[in-house]
C-alpha cells in the first residue's frame, strides 16, 4: 500500500539522484561554455549600446539552465511545476537587437545540453558555432556599402512644405522617400521625416545648409543608423 502511494505521488523521486561531483562538473562546464559564448558576443558586437550586464547575463543563464535540467531529471511532475513557476515571472527589460535574442537561445542550448550530461556535444556545438560567428564577423557578412539614413526637417507651421525640398533632395541624394509628417512643439512646427540614400561624393553639410536656407534655419537632423531612431 505504501509503495503504491509512493509510486502515485513519486515520493521516491523527490531527491535528485546526482552526486556532488556531477553537479560541480555540470556547473563548471556550463560556466565555461557560457563564458565562450559571452566572449564571442563581446568581440563580435557592432552595436552602439554595449551592455556589460547582458554579457554577464549570458554566462549566468547558461549555468542556471543546466542546474534546472539536472534538478528536473526525468521527473515529469517537476517539469510541469517548473513551467508553472516560470509562467508567473514577468521580464521588464526588452531586447531590441535580434542578434542578442540569438545569443540568448545559443546559451540556452548550451545550458540544456550541459544539464542533460551531453558534455561533448555541448562543447562541440559551442566551439563550432562560436567559430562560425567569428568567420561571419571577419567577413562582414551582410553589410552594405550605402546604408539608409533618416533625414528630419523642422518646418514652421506657416510654411507650405509640399515639394519645397524635392529639388534639393534630387540634387544631393540617390534615393529619398517621405516617411511621415507630424506636428511638434505644441503644433507650432511640422517635422518631415525622410528615408534617404546619399549619392557618392555628396557632402551632407552642403545638403543641410541648403535645407536650412528654406526652412527658416530650423533644425535639420541626419540619423546615420535607422535602427536606433525612434519614430
Amino acid at each position: 500500500m505504501i509503495d503504491t502511494i509512493n509510486d502515485i505521488f513519486m515520493l521516491n523521486e523527490i531527491g535528485t539522484i546526482t552526486t556532488l561531483r556531477e553537479v560541480i562538473i555540470t556547473i563548471l562546464i556550463s560556466f565555461l561554455l557560457g563564458w565562450m559564448i559571452s566572449y564571442t558576443y563581446i568581440k563580435t558586437y557592432k552595436g552602439r549600446f554595449y551592455s556589460q550586464t547582458f554579457a554577464q547575463t549570458l554566462i549566468i543563464v547558461g549555468v542556471v539552465i543546466s542546474i534546472i535540467i539536472v534538478a528536473i531529471g526525468s521527473n515529469i511532475a517537476r517539469a510541469f511545476s517548473l513551467a508553472g513557476a516560470l509562467s508567473i515571472i514577468r521580464f521588464r527589460s526588452t531586447i531590441g537587437d535580434p542578434r542578442d535574442i540569438a545569443f540568448i537561445f545559443f546559451v540556452l542550448g548550451a545550458g540544456l545540453a550541459s544539464g542533460a550530461g551531453l558534455f561533448i556535444p555541448a562543447i562541440v556545438f559551442v566551439a563550432m558555432l562560436c567559430g562560425l560567428i567569428f568567420i561571419l564577423y571577419n567577413l562582414d557578412y551582410g553589410a552594405k556599402k550605402e546604408k539608409q539614413k533618416i533625414l528630419k526637417i523642422m518646418v514652421p507651421e506657416n510654411l507650405n512644405f509640399e515639394g519645397l525640398f524635392d529639388d534639393l533632395l534630387e540634387k544631393y541624394l540617390e534615393e529619398f522617400s517621405l516617411m511621415s509628417i507630424r506636428t511638434t512643439n505644441l503644433g507650432t512646427m511640422f517635422e518631415l521625416m525622410y528615408s534617404i540614400k546619399s549619392r557618392e561624393g555628396t557632402e551632407e553639410k552642403a545638403l543641410m545648409d541648403d535645407i536650412r536656407s528654406r526652412n527658416g534655419n530650423l533644425n535639420v537632423i541626419i540619423l546615420l543608423d535607422e535602427q536606433l531612431m525612434e519614430i
